[in-house]
């Protein structure tokens, strides 16, 4: 609960304008009742709010589950609360929720006004595609439960990345090039991927997407859905074998970091208007560097420091963080 005698600081924290987004597959019909309650019970003031339900379709597909793939959205806007306030009262713990299988997030308001130019960052691998590329090509070589499961320790933070990527490409010596266009054939967008890039291309915004994987394997898929930026490593290539090295700079987390900033200031966007999205530890100093950081069916690591998750398989939900 708020103190009783709030500070000057506080007491100007409390007039910003805070919104809630709340995302489920199928929550209670009295769950978003709930939420707002909460809200209101702890001093918050709801100026505005609203719910919509997003079918298969309109993210992007189905299942042959029929709904699987659909979800709901709950928002409000509101105000009398600190961020930190709210966050803390709406989810307490990073790592579960007071409403069963229902996100909720706060942020503040203003990364929702549809006037001002917005940058959206994305992870690639298990976020904006559905694999992980290094995996793929480990499969290749044979070595795929060995890569996948030194890939699934670095991604809970367990492991240096650039170690562990380096340990992992050096598994990949003498296989033909020809595995990068076959491996690129393979990849699957997550679902929600493309409505969303096309969403902010609507809203004449921009898409980045900075990659721990690989240059020549991702290129295609950022062709095809014309984003804006991008950067990933780059497999060394000899006599048209792969050497098991990596040309050039890793783009580790602070790479990452740095390429949202740089996109940023290139396109015109204020820093209080990116948004980054990614899943695990070396997407920590990503999210940190964006005025919301969205952690996207993330590793626990990167779930205790996002400003926001989204913890169903769609990431067009993404767009009600920008209010598209």
């Amino acid at each position: 609960m708020p103190d009783d005698k709030p500070t000057a600081a506080r007491l100007a924290a409390m007039t910003e304008q805070l919104a809630l987004i709340a995302l489920a597959r199928t929550p209670h019909p009295e769950t978003v009742g709930q939420i707002m309650e909460t809200i209101e019970e702890a001093g918050g003031d709801i100026e505005s709010h609203g719910r919509v339900r997003v079918t298969p379709s309109a993210s992007g597909g189905g299942s042959a589950d029929g709904d699987l793939n659909g979800y709901n959205a709950a928002y409000a806007k509101f105000t009398g609360l600190t961020l930190d306030e709210a966050r803390r009262i709406v989810r307490p713990d990073p790592l579960s929720s007071l409403w069963d299988d229902v996100d909720v997030s706060v942020v503040p308001a203003s990364i929702l006004d549809p006037e001002r130019r917005k940058l959206l960052v994305m992870d690639m691998d298990s976020t904006f595609i559905q694999q992980e590329v290094i995996d793929l090509l480990a499969a290749k070589a044979g070595v795929q439960d060995h890569v996948a499961d030194i890939t699934e320790r670095a991604m809970r933070g367990e492991l240096d990345f650039a170690a562990s990527l380096r340990e992992r490409v050096a598994l990949l010596e003498g296989l033909p090039d020809s595995v990068i266009g076959e491996v690129a054939q393979e990849l699957r967008p997550t679902v929600g991927a493309a409505v969303l890039v096309e969403t902010f291309h609507r809203a004449e915004w921009t898409v980045g997407v900075v990659s721990g994987g690989f240059r020549q394997v991702l290129e295609p898929l950022m062709a095809k859905h014309e984003i804006d930026h991008y950067l990933a490593n780059e497999l060394e290539v000899v006599d048209g074998r792969l050497t098991g090295r990596i040309l050039g700079p890793i783009v580790d987390a602070s790479v990452k970091a740095s390429m949202l900033r740089a996109w940023a200031e290139s396109d015109g966007v204020a820093a209080d208007q990116t948004i980054a999205v990614g899943d695990g530890a070396n997407d920590i100093q990503l999210l940190e560097a964006a005025a919301v950081g969205i952690a996207f069916n993330a590793k626990p690591v990167l779930r205790e420091v996002a400003d926001a998750q989204i913890n169903i398989p769609n990431l067009d939900a993404v767009r009600f963080f920008a209010d598209l």
